[in-house]
């Protein structure tokens, strides 16, 4: 039986290639190929092209095996895909298109948890902005990062609209990959850590209007820090970006 982590390095190699336009669309991918390139068994790569195949970034041919698709074809809102696109080149458009998304979403869902949160995640999210301003204050990065993706999640998922909840793991790795990527400044903007306990006070107050404005002005300021940004390609990303990342959200130059 063949490792997990040699299934995950192997996944990694190639989602990598592949949104990077290093292996572009329309190649033609073979398991022995595969298999000599890596380094692993005909079983792994089978089992690697399976996992691809259903992030839709390869398709099986007839006559012509396996061939990788455009992103036109990819789940590009799956956690892998978007962690493999903030390590590519086109990192700042994946930033942006991502908080775009979020821009869309997630003053919505802020109003809707005003509306329908129950008593113990309004606790729960008031509590976390004192936790994360007094952690942002003392330059604690990661452990601000947790309960920065924490937050979000709630809201998301405390929306009382069902298709905002899955989004919590998109959210998380946009966070998170912000603040891997070396985005963030050393610690978290007054303003920012403001606009958070606005939303947990409104939320926990069930006062929606308030929460949907305070949740627009972090991601309009997000937005508008990756709108400043220059276009550029990074020298060099991280080889592998941690599994889980934590909530990152602000922009270049705030939390969110």
């Amino acid at each position: 039986m063949s490792s997990p982590s040699l299934h995950a390095g192997v996944l990694d190699a190639l989602g990598l290639a592949i949104t990077s336009g290093d292996v572009p669309a329309g190649t033609p991918l073979t398991l022995d190929g595969i298999g000599a390139e890596h380094g692993v068994s005909r079983t792994v790569a089978r089992e690697v092209m399976r996992m691809l195949e259903g992030l839709g970034m390869v398709r099986s041919r007839r006559r012509v095996g396996l061939v990788v698709l455009g992103m036109e074809d990819w789940n590009v809102l799956d956690p892998r895909v978007i962690r493999w696109r903030l390590q590519g080149p086109g990192r700042d458009a994946q930033l942006r298109s991502l908080t775009e998304l979020r821009h869309a979403v997630e003053p919505l869902a802020a109003a809707g948890a005003a509306r329908h949160a129950t008593p113990q995640v309004r606790g729960e999210l008031v509590d976390l902005a004192r936790r994360m301003r007094t952690l942002g204050e003392a330059g604690d990065l990661t452990e601000f990062l947790a309960l920065d993706v924490r937050m979000h999640e709630l809201l998301l998922r405390s929306s009382g609209n069902e298709m905002f909840g899955p989004l919590a793991d998109v959210v998380a790795e946009v966070l998170a990959g912000r603040t891997h990527l070396g985005l963030m400044p050393p610690s978290p903007a007054p303003e920012a850590l403001d606009q958070h306990e606005a939303v947990a006070r409104a939320v926990a107050e069930h006062d929606p209007d308030a929460a949907e404005a305070a949740m627009a002005r972090i991601v309009g300021e997000v937005r508008r820090a990756l709108d400043d940004l220059p276009d550029r390609t990074p020298d060099r990303m991280p080889d592998r970006m941690p599994d889980r990342m934590p909530d990152d959200e602000d922009g270049a130059s705030r939390r969110g």
